[in-house]
């Protein structure tokens, strides 16, 4: 009888598996550095100007390293035809990697690209020793074959800064308060008001665990404590009423392209009440689909001593 035949081992996974890279390009002066620093502020690392060939090379130590970033944007400036030969092979490379890639190409009308490089008093990087029109055509005809690949198309013409913010956040994230991030952190008052904060909050009109024995020794976090602090009179109407409020505010901030919150929440030592309230807001706005973390400036401050 001949030998079983041996089981197929599975085949690994691409070490890239689950990475995505965004190629943010399209033609100068359309705002590809405010559309970089955007991007940044929603999670993914950005590096200016890389070339394709490095990007590759790029992936492949960030996928190797334990740093958690899974999200790579990359701003390419196209000014070569033989650039597109070498960007093309980056990107079937990604793609047999399992790499998710996008591109984002800006674009704007000539006469406001004009009117932008007037403004800064520069060359267009391509204008050499002709007109600025000229520099801005040949830019464009290099880019119409990228242009008509790219993903997501945004014009910038008739945009502010804000404006481009907020239509990348409703392309790449949605739209609306889910796009904001909110941080809420407790403190004590006899250790500083925080200057940070977007909201302060005073919760030293309920109870203080810290007269009750068997709590002083205990925080927020521990249930006997929350507990205490939450079945005051006063501490639901003020949540209800603060959430409320939050919720209004983030609502209006996610149109006015602010997305990062911060809420202080304090009492006198900042271990009990503030800590017990931090966490029961943070657990109420989490219900409206909201990304909130949770920190204690002073216990923080406790453990690291």
């Amino acid at each position: 009888m001949g030998q079983p035949a041996l089981a197929k081992e599975p085949e690994a996974t691409a070490p890239a598996e689950g990475f995505e890279v965004m190629l943010i390009t399209g033609m100068s002066g359309a705002g590809r550095s405010h559309a970089a620093h955007s991007i940044e502020d929603m999670g993914w690392y950005v590096v200016d100007n890389m070339p394709p060939q490095l990007m590759v090379p790029m992936v492949d130590m960030m996928t190797a390293s334990p740093s958690g970033v899974h999200r790579l944007a990359a701003v390419i400036d196209v000014r070569s035809r033989d650039y597109f030969a070498d960007l093309s092979a980056m990107l079937s490379h990604l793609d047999d990697l399992g790499v998710k890639t996008r591109i984002l190409f800006l674009d704007a009308d000539d006469e406001v690209l004009i009117k932008r490089f007037e403004s800064v008093r520069r060359p267009h990087p391509l204008q050499h020793n002709g007109r600025l029109i000229d520099g801005i055509r040949e830019e464009r005809a290099l880019l119409e074959n990228l242009e008509e690949r790219a993903d997501i198309v945004i014009d910038t013409s008739h945009l502010s800064i804000h404006q481009l913010s907020t239509k990348l956040y409703n392309a790449l994230m949605g739209s609306g308060p889910t796009t904001v991030s909110v941080h809420i952190f407790s403190f004590g008052f006899k250790y500083g008001i925080p200057i940070d904060a977007d909201f302060v909050a005073d919760v030293r009109f309920l109870p203080n665990p810290f007269w009750v024995p068997r709590l002083r020794e205990l925080n927020g976090k521990d249930a006997p404590v929350s507990e205490y602090v939450l079945s005051s009179d006063g501490a639901t109407e003020f949540l209800d009423a603060y959430e409320k409020a939050i919720a209004i505010a983030v609502n209006g901030y996610a149109q006015e392209d602010k997305h990062y919150v911060t809420i202080a929440i304090g009492c006198t030592g900042g271990q009990h009440r503030s800590v017990a309230m931090s966490e029961a807001l943070a657990e109420r706005l989490r219900a409206h689909g909201l990304s909130v973390s949770v920190s204690a400036r002073e216990l923080d401050r406790k453990e690291a001593q």
